[in-house]
C-alpha cells in the first residue's frame, strides 16, 4: 500500500489515477474520493502508521462501536492536547515514554492525516523530525550515563475508565508484547 506514488507520477504530472485499491484505514480521502494517488496520500498514510504506534490499536477494526473503527478520526480530537494524549496512548508501553516525544509524534501524524493534501508536510519533512526524536533520545541517554538528577518519563495517573472508551488491549500485529498489568476497575 505504501510507496505506489513512488511508480506512478513522472516528468511533469504530479499525481497518478488508478482504480482504488489500498487497504481501507491507511488509504487517503482523496485518493479513495478520486482515485489519483500522490505522495502526500503516502504522507496521510504513514500517519495512520504513526497512530498505531502510538495507540497500539488497528488503522480500522470493525469490532469497535462505530465512531471508533477508523483510528484516524478517532484519535484525532487527542492529538493536539498534551492533557488528552495520555487517554489514548497505547496501555502496554505503561507510561514508559517520554511525553514531549510522544506529543510530537501525535503533532506530526495529525500533520501528516490533514484532509487538504497540500497542508501535509512531504515526507522528507516528516522524517527530519523523527530523526530529531532520535537524535533527542540519544543525547539524553549519553547525559543520563553521568548524572542522575535527570527523571525517568514520567507515567500517566492510573484512572478508572467509566467511558464508552475501550481500552481493551487491541490485537495490532504492531504491538507484540506482553497484555499490560494494569486492568481496568
Amino acid at each position: 500500500d505504501f510507496g505506489l506514488a513512488k511508480a506512478g507520477p513522472t516528468g511533469d504530472r504530479t499525481h497518478v489515477s488508478t482504480q482504488v485499491m489500498g487497504t481501507q484505514g491507511y488509504a487517503a480521502p482523496e485518493y479513495v474520493a478520486t482515485g489519483r494517488l500522490s505522495a502526500r496520500s503516502d504522507v496521510y498514510s504513514y500517519g495512520v502508521v504513526l497512530l498505531e504506534l502510538l495507540t497500539g490499536r488497528r488503522a480500522l477494526d470493525k469490532s469497535r462501536a462505530g465512531a471508533e473503527q477508523s483510528l484516524a478520526e478517532w484519535a484525532k480530537p487527542y492529538l493536539d492536547d498534551k492533557r488528552k494524549l495520555f487517554r489514548i496512548m497505547d496501555t502496554k508501553l505503561e507510561g514508559q515514554y517520554p511525553q514531549k516525544a510522544a506529543f510530537t509524534v501525535a503533532t506530526l501524524a495529525l500533520q501528516c492525516l490533514n484532509p487538504e493534501p497540500r497542508s501535509r508536510p512531504k515526507m522528507s519533512e516528516v522524517v527530519q523530525e523523527l530523526e530529531k526524536l532520535q537524535d533527542l533520545k540519544s543525547s539524553a541517554k549519553n547525559s543520563r550515563k553521568g548524572h542522575k538528577d535527570i527523571p525517568n518519563p514520567i507515567k500517566p495517573p492510573l484512572r478508572q475508565h467509566h467511558s464508552p472508551m475501550n481500552l481493551t488491549p487491541s490485537a495490532s500485529p504492531l504491538s507484540s508484547r506482553k497484555q499490560s498489568p494494569l486492568k481496568s476497575r
